[in-house]
């Protein structure tokens, strides 16, 4: 890696650090509900209207079924208004109704906040569908994977107590007190840098040259003509007119970094200069991206008493994403070597799939950090990135999302893994393994094991699906290799809830509709259902002392057992699947 890449990843760094550090004290204020008086008479209103008591606690079992009720909703929700946006308003032109099964898989791909899109955004979802499905899900979706996290360090901090916290007030708490008000300054900030807001109809430019393209030969009734192999004529045609997509692009693309969501509002994601207009608005979206998993990391320290642990899990997380982007950087930077052989300048690098004005050094930091969160956005095209530099990605996802990770999925998803180092570290020494004062028994053991195996089973599954099923193979565009990695990649992205592609493959089919969604769901709540129940058990133990036999969890050795244990345990059960795709394709690349 260059001199300009370390000073790019050494800069966001350093501001990300700086901006997380402030942020935990308020996350944890919000998380006690040690807020303003101001901020009650909100609440209480809203409280009222709903029926709920925010004082009243909740036994894990419960939390975790209006956790799930709650979700179940919001899937029927955004998939009515999808169904159904031909007929409502906010519709200025004039989108069809969405297919069932694309509106199945992206109904549970929003409110799993993975947002896998198989579909074009400005092609196919009107603005009502856009701010009222899939904006506020954005909003929900980030919530509930911070509620998450609360309960489960409220477990343990706490003190022999039978609840969690109430899943209905922290929802409400971490919507109005930490997602909108850090929304509204970005999108403000977004719309400065030049990214649209509007509700315009879409617009039509004369470009500066004209266009030749092709087009399908229709008959009197307007259906294309086919030739007598059923293959559809094309003729020539030219145009200087471009249609410009318009929208409410600012309000969705704020909570979209924010919440580690990743849908985009046009089909090229932050790579659109609409959504990404500028090298400083894509400096900041890379630090909205960490911005909140990064202060979860530090608040974590602050409400269990010991600020340096949450300092020793933030180090593991940062040591591995900075080998994660030397590697895909350097990897980009070498370049193609069957380009070069052609006379192509080896010292530009891979280019392909990139845009000129951020660069390989922000697009490849960029691809690591949404893959590190389970974020998926995108600024440079994912199936363009060299095997090396595509496999990284693969295996940040495939570590489990824990390093940043999604907004609180991250930071639990590492908590689960601790609580394995301190478990292996334990039987080593034949000492009862325990993590923060907390005995980490047979019941919490069988809900880590449950919430680190579901994750691969179901994406190793899922991909021995694809291959072998004939809608999988309909679907792949480069066969070989690279196309297995395709479907890896896809399979990875929705069972881990990242939302990024290898968009080689076509999969806005109803198989692959299918597949993914219940593959995203079951990756989402799969985890979540353990964790709670591990928050609910470590909360009804009494919490011991620290002694002198007692494993310090906050220094450099269990920093490395914790790398150790995400890379061993999270990591070896892809290595076979990783081998047949872009480890194959590294060695066939460079002629090995």
């Amino acid at each position: 890696m260059n001199n300009l890449g370390w000073l790019n990843l050494g800069l966001f760094m350093t501001v990300l650090l700086l901006a997380a550090w402030p942020l935990a004290r308020w996350l944890h204020r919000v998380a006690d509900g040690r807020l303003p008086r101001w901020t009650q008479a909100v609440e209480g209103g809203l409280y009222k209207l709903a029926g709920v008591r925010p004082d009243e606690g909740m036994h894990w079992k419960r939390y975790a079924l209006a956790l799930l009720l709650f979700n179940f909703i919001g899937v029927l929700v955004v998939y009515a208004l999808q169904r159904f946006q031909s007929s409502l308003p906010l519709n200025p032109q004039g989108m069809a109704d969405i297919t069932p099964d694309s509106a199945f898989n992206t109904a549970i791909s929003f409110v799993s906040n993975t947002n896998w899109q198989g579909y074009g955004g400005e092609s196919a979802m009107s603005y009502l569908t856009q701010m009222l499905a899939l904006t506020v899900q954005n909003f929900l979706s980030a919530a509930t994977g911070i509620v998450v996290v609360f309960a489960l360090i409220r477990g343990f901090a706490g003190k022999l107590q039978t609840h969690i916290g109430n899943f209905w007030a922290d929802l409400t708490r971490v919507t109005l007190w930490v997602l909108l008000p850090l929304c509204f300054v970005f999108a403000i900030f977004l719309v400065g840098q030049g990214v649209i807001q509007n509700f315009d109809g879409y617009k039509n430019a004369t470009t500066l040259e004209v266009t030749a393209y092709q087009t399908p030969r229709l008959d009197a009734a307007g259906q294309p003509l086919k030739d007598d192999k059923g293959q559809i004529i094309m003729e020539d045609a030219q145009t200087d007119v471009q249609q410009l997509a318009m929208g409410p692009v600012a309000s969705q693309e704020a909570i979209k970094m924010l919440g580690t969501n990743g849908g985009g509002f046009f089909n090229a994601n932050s790579a659109h200069p609409y959504e990404n207009p500028t090298p400083l608005a894509n400096f900041a979206q890379m630090l909205a991206i960490f911005l909140i998993p990064a202060a979860l990391c530090f608040m974590f320290g602050r409400m269990v008493g010991d600020q340096r642990q949450g300092v020793a899990i933030l180090a593991a997380m940062t040591l591995i994403f900075i080998v994660g982007v030397v590697a895909a950087t350097s990897a980009e930077q070498a370049g193609n070597p069957a380009l070069h052989a052609l006379g192509v300048d080896a010292t530009a690098g891979n280019m392909e799939g990139k845009e000129t004005r951020f660069g390989i050094n922000a697009s490849s930091l960029f691809a690591v950090i949404t893959t590190a969160a389970s974020c998926g956005a995108v600024n440079a095209m994912h199936d363009s990135l060299t095997p090396v530099g595509g496999m990284v990605t693969l295996v940040m996802m495939q570590l489990g999302e824990v390093v940043f990770g999604g907004v609180g999925t991250g930071l639990y998803g590492m908590l689960v893994f601790a609580m394995l180092a301190v478990f292996i570290a334990g039987l080593m020494i034949g000492r009862t393994p325990e993590y923060l004062g907390k005995k980490i028994e047979a019941f919490e053991m069988k809900m880590v094991a449950i919430a680190i195996l579901v994750t691969p089973v179901i994406v190793l599954v899922g991909t021995a699906i694809a291959v072998q099923a004939a809608g999988g193979k309909a679907g792949i565009a480069n066969p070989g290799a690279h196309g297995f990695s395709e479907i890896l990649y896809a399979l990875t992205s929705a069972g881990n809830n990242n939302g990024s592609a290898f968009a080689g493959l076509s999969a806005n089919t109803p198989f692959y509709n299918t597949l993914l969604g219940i593959v995203m769901w079951l990756g989402r709540f799969g985890v979540i259902v353990p964790v709670l129940a591990m928050a609910g058990s470590l909360g009804a133990k009494k919490r011991t002392p620290q002694t002198a036999g007692s494993m310090p969890t906050h220094g450099p050795l269990f920093i490395v057992l914790l790398i150790g244990t995400v890379l061993l345990v999270g990591l070896l059960n892809y290595v076979p699947a990783l081998a047949l795709g872009p480890m194959v394709e590294h060695l066939m690349l460079w002629g090995a």
